[in-house]
């Protein structure tokens, strides 16, 4: 059953593993999140990405991290609660899995999980690896972010702890200027007693209908709808193949037309 499940899941989501990631006790962790998924009514509607990002396995090395999203354009996806439209799952080297639906559940992720923290590398390591989780629950599948090593700072404190900052920036490719900050602190042991996240951000251009205009007799209007799937570039795919898979054969043919001109520009 479990295998039958993951399969569902691969189809809908690009969801994949190395073949040779298993647990301590031998399961798969994919195995274990597709446990943990049925117990999500629709969660299958969502995609599942693996998250493998170096600066998350650094601090949590023993766990497998996941992003269960659900499409937010042009038609909203809305999941059945407690699943919201981006959800963390980690799977954890005992065989167990957790949803963690919000940057406070992910805070208590974090201080059960962590190790102590009581080098200055060790807290940016740490802040990093925060900033990378938060960035997925507030992804809407167009966001594109980076993280400066230049904004991770970390410090001593008089009381013997640690306060690390840091920022992910999004780039204007996904939205106008925008960042989430954040700010984490440890005490004299290392462990962590808060950490926090601040988002600013201004959604860019994102899949309305524009790929229905792209045959309106106006010229104006075709010149819109046109530059503004150039600008999501191929961020576009899967939006567009869907439109084209009940479009016109005339339509198929504007869709393949601006897609060829993404590809060639490198957009």
């Amino acid at each position: 059953m479990p295998r039958i499940i993951i399969l569902a899941f691969a189809l809908c989501g690009g969801f994949s593993l190395p073949a040779t990631s298993t647990l301590a006790g031998g399961e798969r962790p994919d195995d274990v999140l597709a446990r943990k998924l049925m117990e999500f009514p629709g969660a299958d509607k969502g995609k599942v990405v693996a998250l493998a990002d170096p600066s998350i396995t650094t601090v949590f090395p023993n766990h497998h991290f996941y992003v269960l999203r659900f499409r937010q354009y042009p038609v909203t996806i809305v999941p059945a609660g407690p699943l919201g439209a981006n959800n963390l799952f980690v799977v954890k080297p005992d065989g167990s899995a957790e949803h963690i639906g919000d940057a406070s559940s992910l805070d208590g992720f974090f201080r059960t999980a962590l190790p102590p923290v009581t080098t200055t590398k060790k807290a940016k390591d740490v802040a990093k690896a925060w900033l990378l989780l938060v960035d997925e629950l507030h992804q809407d599948g167009f966001f594109h972010f980076s993280i400066p090593d230049d904004t991770l700072q970390a410090v001593a404190t008089s009381d013997g702890g640690l306060r690390a900052t840091g920022k992910a920036i999004a780039t204007q490719r996904g939205g106008g200027p925008g960042e989430i900050v954040a700010s984490l602190a440890f005490d004299n042991a290392g462990r962590l007693t808060s950490a926090s996240a601040t988002a600013m951000l201004k959604p860019g251009v994102r899949p309305r209908c524009q790929s229905m205009k792209l045959l309106d007799p106006d010229p104006i209007v075709r010149g819109m709808a046109e530059q503004a799937i150039l600008v999501m570039g191929k961020d576009a795919e899967e939006y567009l193949k869907d439109m084209r898979a009940t479009a016109s054969a005339e339509l198929r043919r504007a869709i393949d037309g601006i897609w060829a001109r993404i590809l060639s520009e490198g957009r």
